[in-house]
């Protein structure tokens, strides 16, 4: 139970929010009308949502009656509260038989729940505004500890708002279902999606898109270039006029523009971060792609700030001032949690658990970049596994899809072609390089697509997609001369991570 004298603000003259007559009806309704205990048991969670000590402990033994699996009426209700000691605490059968007269039928009851469940949040959180407000002014406080706690007590809130919400009914999910599957239908040479647009047609077709509410682990060993491939998807979002977050724990603002900008040009990363143009009018095509890009709704938050609550509060202001429609997180195993009190690996399955929590509550897909152990390495052709995800257990678990980058040039190994089945033969030979291995799928079914990677730009295209070779400014640009890996990169650290092993600088 909660302390309501705690939450009585005298200076106000205010009492906490509450509604008992609706409380009256609620208790009266499950006593007379097995239905109604239903339908309040969805609504409302606990006891402890009523504000009367009376109503709270009344509902408790009808709860128990209902796990147990037993009738529920006046004489089973009172008859349990005898059993828990607690019958003189609901005001006796006399004050059971009075709440059954207060009403007749139980056909407002959801109604009623909400409004109860409603006062119970008000409660609550004045209660912990005045918690947090108390702690505010104290000098000994630890600001972090401070902004953990607001944000456990938020989340403690934001939880009984989600079991409170209605569901939607299987009728409708079957008319969404049938809405999808004709956006599907409606034109089968040309990818229709239904989720948000991932920037390669190859993986749009097997996807349909990251759907809402997804929570998408991106994985390899480092330097697959898990950065430039969620990039392309983070542009190709922006250019359909949504906004996109990216939480940065690893690459600064001024790398990911950097990126940002030879992804969705034709430029190189060495032209952008190290040589400098050859020849003046290539600064007149970067002003004019510079306008363009400009206007992209893309947010990225580079502070460094590793715990999962600062990722939690980023993403929930980012979309409630710019609507985002992704949010990704580069990478998982650099965010702690300052609450957990267990090993990393209890760790991370909290910050997993958060992560597919703050997807459902922000209806947006939020995709993480994973780390792949070493065991990839002791493997003859390294291809990755999902054991080889750093405590894979939680992440395999709350993830819906789970992709792997795989480029076997990346060690030197020769692509075997005959190992690949007909579909992927083609991109093969047009120039594909890098295995997307979806190793889990809870939309679809497991399997492999391909796309090349473009070193001396960071860059993956889809080699079937002619849209990856267009110039977006003029069409009839001539592509600026390639320089070698080595011009391209030459002692620039801050794009040897892209780089293989025998590249990289000493």
């Amino acid at each position: 139970m909660i302390d309501k004298t705690k939450i009585i603000d005298m200076n106000r003259g205010k009492l906490p929010p509450q509604a008992i007559d609706l409380e009256q009806a609620i208790i009266g309704a499950m006593l007379i009308d097995s239905k109604s205990v239903d339908e309040c048991l969805s609504i409302i969670p606990r006891p402890e949502v009523f504000y009367k000590d009376t109503h709270a402990v009344v509902f408790e033994a009808i709860q128990q009656l209902h796990n147990e699996g037993n009738p529920i009426d006046l004489l089973t209700v009172s008859s349990k509260l005898k059993l828990n000691g607690k019958l003189e605490l609901a005001g006796g059968d006399f004050y059971l038989i009075q709440l059954t007269q207060k009403i007749s039928s139980g056909a407002h009851i959801e109604y009623h729940s909400r409004i109860v469940l409603q006062k119970f949040i008000s409660r609550q959180t004045i209660m912990f505004s005045e918690l947090i407000i108390n702690l505010a002014y104290d000098d000994t406080t630890d600001i972090f500890e401070l902004l953990q706690r607001w944000q456990n007590e938020f989340d403690k809130v934001t939880d009984f708002i989600s079991t409170g919400r209605t569901t939607v009914s299987f009728p409708t999910a079957l008319d969404n279902l049938l809405k999808e599957v004709e956006l599907l239908t409606s034109n089968k040479q040309e990818v229709k999606l239904v989720g948000v647009n991932t920037g390669f047609k190859s993986i749009n077709k097997y996807t349909g898109g990251y759907r809402n509410q997804d929570l998408v682990i991106v994985a390899a060993r480092p330097s697959m270039g898990k950065t430039a491939y969620v990039l392309k998807t983070a542009i190709e979002v922006c250019k359909l006029g949504a906004g996109v977050g990216f939480i940065s724990l690893e690459m600064s603002m001024a790398q990911l523009t950097a990126r940002s900008v030879a992804i969705d040009t034709n430029f190189h990363l060495g032209q952008l971060l190290k040589k400098g143009f050859e020849h003046n009018e290539y600064f007149q095509t970067y002003r004019n792609h510079q306008d363009r890009m400009s206007k992209f709704s893309f947010h990225v938050d580079d502070s460094g700030k590793t715990d999962i609550t600062d990722v939690v509060i980023t993403a929930k202001l980012w979309k409630r001032k710019y609507d985002i429609k992704l949010l990704i997180v580069d990478y998982l195993q650099l965010i702690t949690d300052k609450s957990s009190k267990g090993n990393r690996e209890h760790e991370i399955g909290n910050i997993s658990r958060r992560l597919k929590r703050l997807a459902k509550e922000l209806e947006i897909p939020v995709i993480a970049l994973a780390q792949l152990s070493r065991a990839v390495e002791s493997r003859p052709n390294k291809r990755p596994m999902l054991s080889d995800l750093r405590e894979s257990g939680s992440i395999e678990q709350d993830a819906d899809i789970v992709q792997f980058l795989y480029r076997s040039s990346y060690y030197k190994i020769d692509i075997d072609i005959e190992y690949y089945d007909d579909l992927l033969k083609p991109l093969i030979e047009a120039g594909a390089d890098t295995e997307i291995i979806f190793a889990k799928y809870r939309g679809g079914s497991v399997g492999t697509t391909m796309l090349k990677f473009i070193g001396d730009k960071t860059k993956f295209v889809d080699v079937m997609d002619e849209d990856d070779k267009v110039d977006y400014i003029n069409e009839s640009y001539t592509e600026l001369p390639k320089p070698t890996v080595t011009e391209a990169f030459d002692s620039d650290n801050q794009v040897n991570d892209e780089l293989p092993d025998w590249l990289k600088e000493e």
